[in-house]
């Protein structure tokens, strides 16, 4: 893992302290347990770099040994998520490199998305106006999207020549939207608006665009308030069992929740059961 800058604090066993990190490439901010990273170049609708792609590569890496962060929220500023890549700071440069530069640039971009799913703690997407190419496999890439009527989701690869099988798109769309539906998208680089999102299960839900942040940073509150080991696990057996069949799954599935019977939380929750109050989860 690639040293984080700014106040990203070690502590023993492997384990990283998260809280007053400072980013060079997009806003930061925690508070009670969960993490707001914000895209903010609102002149140009929040695109991506170079540097910006790498530096969340590393940051959802880090985030995996991070034991004062237990959710993320993903959002952009300005009333716009991400446009995708810049294209003066990376399509141009891209035009120039050889196969070895561009096969470069497209694992690290994977890369990535493999960093947001192996992250144990859920990420939260909130997309309001523009969400495509490279910004809108960032929502894809997340584990619940909230968006507003005004969202636009477009994977417009097509658009300029290359195919839509770009950063897992093909493989991650179709299980949350349908073999038909993500066909159509990848295709033909057309918008979704959000209510469209939300008909087809892309979007777990909409809010206007002064409400949709706090929306999203509440359902992340939520989440970080309970077992937020089980959560990880959740998530892993979430994308682990895509490759597995039935009695595979049903198998690893028993020994995830062996597992999680076995943590402080688990009996933290029967006792909190028994004396009819409220568990108190630990993430232990």
């Amino acid at each position: 893992m690639r040293h984080l800058p700014g106040q990203a604090h070690s502590l023993p066993g492997n384990r990283l302290s998260l809280s007053g990190y400072v980013p060079q490439h997009f806003d930061y901010q925690a508070a009670e347990g969960v993490a707001t990273i914000t895209l903010n170049r609102p002149e140009r609708k929040n695109p991506l770099t170079f540097d910006s792609y790498a530096e969340l590569r590393d940051l959802f890496r880090a985030l995996a040994y991070a034991e004062d962060i237990h959710a993320v929220v993903l959002t952009g500023a300005g009333g716009n998520f991400c446009s995708g890549g810049d294209v003066h700071d990376i399509i141009g440069p891209l035009t120039r490199l050889d196969m070895p530069g561009l096969l470069a640039f497209t694992r690290m971009t994977g890369d990535l998305v493999k960093a947001m799913r192996a992250c144990p703690q859920p990420l939260v997407a909130a997309v309001d106006g523009v969400c495509a190419g490279a910004g809108a496999i960032l929502a894809l890439a997340s584990d619940i999207r909230f968006a507003t009527a005004r969202s636009k989701t477009a994977f417009l690869f097509m658009r300029v020549g290359l195919a839509g099988c770009d950063m897992g798109a093909c493989s991650l769309l179709p299980r949350v939207i349908g073999q038909g539906r993500a066909a159509e998208l990848l295709y033909t680089g057309r918008s979704m608006s959000g209510e469209e999102g939300e008909r087809w299960g892309f979007f777990n839900g909409l809010a206007e665009s002064e409400q949709l942040l706090a929306r999203a940073q509440e359902f992340a509150r939520m989440l970080a308030e309970g077992p937020t080991f089980a959560h990880g696990m959740t998530k892993k057996m979430l994308q682990q069992e895509w490759n597995m069949g039935v009695d595979e799954a049903i198998e690893a599935e028993a020994q995830a929740q062996a597992i999680c019977m076995a943590t402080n939380d688990f009996h933290r929750a029967y006792h909190a059961f028994v004396a009819r109050e409220k568990p108190q989860f630990e993430g232990d």
